[in-house]
C-alpha cells in the first residue's frame, strides 16, 4: 500500500542502462506474418483488419493522401499493440509517456502541414483568416488560427498520455483497494474485484479506442492538407 502510484510510470533500467527502447520494439515483433499461399485463421483475421481500418481512414483522401496509407496503418497497430501490452502486470506502457507521443505527433502534425503549405497553399493560408472577417478582427483570428494549428500535436500527444495514464491508475487504486479487503470483509472484496474486472475490458476497449483516434486524428489532418 504504500507504493508510489506513479512508480509503474517510471522509464525501467536494465543493468542501469534504459530498456525503453527494447520495449517499444517489442510489439511490431507480436504481429505475425506469413510467406504461404494460404494463411491461417490469425494471419487472415489479422489482414481483415487491417484493410477495414485501412479503407475506413482512406476512403475520403485524394491520391497524394493514400500515400500515407502504410504509414497509418502501422501508427495504429504500433499504438493497439503498445497499449494492450502495458495493461499485463508489471509491465511499462512507452504511450504514458508524453514525450513520446510528442515524438510522434509532431513529426506526422508537421508532416501534414508541410504538404498543405506545398500543395495547397492558399488554402492552408485561407485557414488562417476565415472568409468575411471584420478588418478590425483581422490580427486577432490571424493570431487565433495560428495557436490552433500549433496547438493540434500537443493536443494529440496529451489526449492518448492522459487517457492511458488515467485508465492505469484506477486499475492501481481498485487493485489496491482489492487487496486491503480481502482480510476484512469478502463480499466487499469480491465486489470491488467485479469491478476491476469490468474496468480491465473498459481499459482494453480504451486501448483500441485511443490507438483509433489518435490515428484518425492524423488522418483528418492529412486530408485537410491534401
Amino acid at each position: 500500500m504504500n507504493e508510489n502510484l506513479f512508480a509503474s510510470f517510471a522509464a525501467p533500467t536494465i543493468l542501469g542502462l534504459p530498456a525503453a527502447v527494447l520495449i517499444i520494439l517489442f510489439p511490431p515483433l507480436l504481429v505475425p506474418t506469413s510467406k504461404h499461399l494460404i494463411n491461417n485463421r490469425l494471419i487472415t483475421t489479422q489482414q481483415w483488419l487491417i484493410q477495414l481500418t485501412s479503407k475506413q481512414m482512406m476512403t475520403m483522401h485524394n491520391t497524394k493522401g493514400r500515400t500515407w496509407s502504410l504509414m497509418l496503418v502501422s501508427l495504429i497497430i504500433f499504438i493497439a499493440t503498445t497499449n494492450l501490452l502495458g495493461l499485463l502486470p508489471h509491465s511499462f506502457t512507452p504511450t504514458t509517456q508524453l514525450s513520446m507521443n510528442l515524438a510522434m505527433a509532431i513529426p506526422l502534425w508537421a508532416g501534414t502541414v508541410v504538404m498543405g503549405f506545398r500543395f495547397k497553399t492558399k488554402n492552408a493560408l485561407a485557414h488562417f483568416l476565415p472568409q468575411g472577417t471584420p478588418t478590425p478582427l483581422i490580427p486577432m483570428l490571424i493570431i487565433i488560427e495560428t495557436i490552433s494549428l500549433f496547438i493540434q500535436p500537443m493536443a494529440l500527444a496529451v489526449r492518448l498520455t492522459a487517457n492511458i495514464t488515467a485508465g492505469h491508475l484506477l486499475m492501481h487504486l481498485i487493485g489496491s483497494a482489492t487487496l486491503a479487503l480481502s482480510t476484512i470483509s469478502l463480499p466487499s472484496t469480491l465486489i470491488i474485484f467485479t469491478i476491476l474486472i469490468l474496468l480491465t475490458v473498459l481499459e482494453i476497449a480504451v486501448a483500441l479506442i485511443q490507438a483509433y483516434v489518435f490515428t484518425l486524428l492524423v488522418s483528418l489532418y492529412l486530408h485537410d492538407n491534401t
